[in-house]
């Protein structure tokens, strides 16, 4: 999922539909409120930041992006019509990975959004995930708990991947079972439910990390760390 925040109607819908166009999936944004809104429901793999917006100004949410330890892993391209090097430069040393001055070309726009997501995935997939004694290797496909090894179904390791990566987020049921089991998934949101259950007796004492928040949903909590 990538997330466009621009204000700019015609400019955020054109960005949005290239983007789902080329195979991606998007989400438009019209302000800093609506992103964060959105953003705490579910992390984006990309964010395309303007930085001229109304209310908080682009540079500002860049800053509160790369100084939270949930977020400053999220790959960030500016995307604005301020195109002086010095703007630039301020940018890029607040932590944006790239940065696109208007009007640019929609081919070469999408050609340095998937140069910048091949870089980003190629880096994450040799990460570790780590809460509590609770790791896993994203790349191995494996789950350890205090040292030994877990066997977890595709399933299992898909939610508990997912959960992991959007740790002290609350996720709900149906957002559960759309990421895993996918849009045309005909089941009903007990099935997120019995897959959690499987998944704690699984992991043992580290089952109780993965919290259930009554009448939403479920998250990872405990004190965590992303290696």
């Amino acid at each position: 999922m990538i997330y466009c925040v621009e204000d700019e109607r015609n400019i955020r819908e054109l960005i949005v539909y290239t983007l789902e166009a080329s195979g991606f999936e998007a989400k438009g944004f019209v302000d800093g409120r609506a992103f964060w809104a959105q953003l705490s429901q579910e992390k984006p793999e990309l964010v395309l930041l303007d930085i001229m917006l109304p209310g908080e100004d682009g540079m500002t949410i860049l800053k509160k992006l790369k100084s939270s330890a949930g977020t400053r892993d999220i790959p960030v391209i500016m995307v604005t019509a301020k195109g002086a090097e010095y703007d630039k430069v301020l940018a890029l040393d607040g932590g944006a990975d790239d940065y696109i001055a208007k009007p640019f070309g929609m081919m070469e726009f999408v050609a340095r959004v998937r140069a910048l997501l091949r870089r980003t995935q190629a880096h994450s997939s040799s990460r570790r995930l780590c809460v509590g004694d609770l790791e896993m290797d994203v790349d191995k496909h494996v789950v350890m708990v205090s040292g030994q090894e877990v066997a977890l179904t595709l399933k299992e390791f898909q939610l508990l991947r997912y959960l992991m990566e959007n740790r002290g987020i609350v996720l709900t049921r149906d957002q559960l079972l759309e990421h895993i089991w996918g849009y045309e998934f005909g089941g009903e949101t007990r099935t997120v439910d019995v897959h959690v259950r499987t998944l704690r007796q699984k992991l043992g004492r580290s089952g109780e990390l993965v919290e259930t928040v009554r009448g939403v949903g479920y998250r990872i909590g405990g004190s965590d760390r992303l290696k």
